[in-house]
C-alpha cells in the first residue's frame, strides 16, 4: 500500500476518540476504512486514496482508563481544502469499533504550510542575527572601536593625590574638573583629554593647585548635587567657568553630542553665582558658605571670631520637631532600614544626597555648613554630633543614640 511522506501533506486532520471499552489500534483503524467504504464515492475511497500517495499514514494514540479507551486520529491529507474536510467529516461518521461504540470529533485541520512558513520566518531572523553578530565590521566599526579602547587606556593618575585624569592635564591650559572616575573616562571616550576628576565631594589639594596655574572649568552633574560641588569648589580654587550636564543626567552617561552642547554653553563663575543668587536665598546659612572659606584668606585673623558670630546668630535655634518634619524623617528612617546609608537634607527637607554611614563625618567637614538634617541606619554617637554642632546642623535622626545632652536635637526611631 502506498504511503504519503508527512513532509508532503498539505494539511493534517486531528480527531478526538472515545470508546465505550478496549480496544487496540489496528481496531481503530480498520473500523475508519471499513466504515467510510462507499461513502464518499470512489474518487474519496480513503484506500485508493492512500494507495494514490493522497492520503498519508494514519496514526492513532489511545490511553485507557476505567475500561474505557480514548484518544486522538491524525490523518495527513494533500488533498484541496474541500476534499480534505470532506474526509473529517467522513471519520466523525464511525459509531462502532469491533463490539463497542464509539465517537469521533474532529478537532480541527491544521495547514501545514503555515506551519513551515512561520518556522521559516523565525529561522531566518535567527540566521540573520547569527549573521549579523558574527560578519566583520565595516572599517568605520574598526575605527571607532580601536580608537575607543585607545582613549579608556589614557586614564592617568595625577598628581600627590592620584587623581583620575586624562593624558593631556598637563600641557592644557584649560582644564576640566569632575567629580568621578566614570565622567573621566565617559569624556574620554569622546575625545576630551584635559580632565581630571576630584574624586569625591571634597576639594583634594591638586586641585587647588592646578586653579592657581590653569583656567578651570567646573563640569558636574544636573542635580542639586552639581550646585554643591560648584559652591564647594569655588569656595576654595580658583573657578573661570561653570558646566552642567542636561537636567536630570550625570556627566558619565551624556551622550557626545550633549558633551559638545554643553562645552558651547559654559557659563563664567561670576554669571552662576548671579542666575543663583534667588537659589542661595532661600536657605540661611548656604549664603555664607563661601564668605567664610574665604575669610581665612582675605580677612586678619581678628575679624575671624565676628563671621563666626555672624554666621552663628544666623541659624535658627533648635525648637520641636513638628508633626510635618515628624512624618518626613520617619519615613526616611524607615527606607534606609538596613542600608547602613544617610540622607543629607536641606532645610526644606530636600534630600542633597546619600552617603554611607562611614561617611558622614568626612562629608560634614567638605560641606562645612548648608545641613539642615541627617537621617541614618546607625547610632548617634558623640564625634557625629560634635561635627553636626560646629557645622550647625539642627536634627540627628538616628535608630538609636548615646549622646544625652546636645545642642543639636536628636531623634530616635523609638521618639518617631
Amino acid at each position: 500500500m502506498g504511503k504519503i511522506s508527512p513532509v508532503s501533506a498539505k494539511y493534517i486532520v486531528q480527531a478526538h476518540i472515545e470508546i465505550d471499552g478496549v480496544v487496540d489500534r489496528p481496531d481503530v483503524i480498520g473500523a475508519i476504512f471499513g466504515q467510510t467504504e462507499g461513502l464518499l464515492g470512489p474518487e474519496l475511497e480513503l484506500r485508493e486514496l492512500q494507495r494514490s500517495g493522497r492520503i498519508g499514514r494514519i496514526d492513532v494514540k489511545t490511553d485507557v482508563r476505567s475500561g474505557k479507551a480514548s484518544g486522538e486520529i491524525i490523518v495527513p491529507s494533500s488533498l484541496d481544502k474541500a476534499e480534505t474536510s470532506i474526509i473529517g467529516a467522513a471519520v466523525e461518521t464511525i459509531q462502532r469499533i469491533g463490539p463497542c461504540n464509539a465517537k469521533v470529533r474532529i478537532q480541527k485541520i491544521e495547514d501545514v504550510r503555515i506551519t513551515k512558513r512561520t518556522y521559516v520566518i523565525e529561522r531566518a531572523k535567527e540566521l540573520l542575527r547569527e549573521l549579523t553578530d558574527k560578519v566583520l565590521p565595516d572599517s568605520q566599526e574598526l575605527t571607532d572601536e580601536v580608537a575607543e579602547s585607545v582613549r579608556m587606556m589614557e586614564v592617568i593618575e595625577f598628581g600627590k593625590d592620584r587623581l583620575p585624569a586624562g593624558p593631556a592635564i598637563e600641557e592644557s591650559e584649560e582644564i576640566l574638573v569632575v567629580e568621578g572616575r566614570a565622567d573621566v573616562l565617559n569624556l574620554l571616550k569622546h575625545g576630551i583629554k584635559n580632565v581630571i576628576s576630584m574624586n569625591g565631594t571634597s576639594v583634594p589639594d591638586t586641585i587647588k593647585e592646578l586653579s592657581k596655574k590653569k583656567h578651570v572649568i567646573v563640569f558636574v552633574d544636573g542635580d542639586r548635587g552639581g550646585d554643591l560641588i560648584i559652591r564647594e569648589l569655588s569656595g576654595v580654587a580658583d573657578v573661570d567657568y561653570v558646566i552642567k550636564a542636561p537636567d536630570g543626567k550625570e556627566v558619565e552617561e551624556i551622550t557626545k553630542k550633549e558633551i559638545h552642547k554643553a562645552l558651547r554653553s559654559k557659563v563664567a563663575i561670576e554669571q552662576y553665582k548671579l542666575e543663583n543668587k534667588d537659589v542661595q536665598v532661600k536657605t540661611v546659612v548656604r549664603p555664607r558658605v563661601a564668605p567664610s572659606r574665604a575669610a581665612p584668606r582675605v580677612v586678619p585673623s581678628r575679624s575671624a571670631p565676628r563671621v563666626i558670630s555672624r554666621e552663628r546668630s544666623s541659624v535658627k535655634p533648635v525648637s520641636s520637631v513638628s508633626n510635618e518634619q515628624q512624618q518626613n524623617f520617619k519615613k526616611m528612617l524607615g527606607d534606609l532600614v538596613g542600608t547602613r546609608g544617610a540622607y543629607i537634607l536641606d532645610e526644606e527637607l530636600n534630600i542633597l544626597g546619600k552617603v554611607p554611614i562611614t561617611e558622614i563625618i568626612p562629608t560634614l567637614r567638605s560641606l562645612n555648613s548648608g545641613v539642615f538634617a541627617i537621617i541614618f541606619d546607625g547610632v548617634v554617637t558623640g564625634e557625629i554630633t560634635t561635627i553636626a554642632e560646629r557645622t550647625n546642623v539642627q536634627y540627628l535622626v538616628g535608630m538609636d543614640s548615646k549622646v544625652d545632652n546636645s545642642r543639636v536635637k536628636i531623634l530616635t526611631q523609638r521618639q518617631l
